[in-house]
């Protein structure tokens, strides 16, 4: 069984553009919104609360996508 693994933890801007570069290369992923599942709830939640998964399989083919990535948003801080 392929189980998923999370691959990044951030804002919903973020977590749309990796998404983007994710269907690039025709990786499959699963976005976690907190934030928004605790609204819904009836409570909030602080801090990175957007989760992008991907399957344990794709991670070796995804790497490079999500280090570039990771990259990019540590030079623009």
């Amino acid at each position: 069984m392929n189980k998923h693994i999370k691959v990044f933890s951030g804002s919903q801007i973020f977590v749309n553009r990796l998404s983007q570069l994710l269907n690039q290369i025709d990786v499959p992923f699963l976005v976690k919104d907190n934030k928004e599942a605790g609204r819904l709830a009836g409570f909030g939640t602080l801090g990175n609360s957007v989760d992008v998964f991907i399957y344990e399989s794709d991670l070796e083919k995804a790497q490079p996508t999500i280090n570039n990535f990771k990259q990019e948003i540590a030079d623009e801080k």
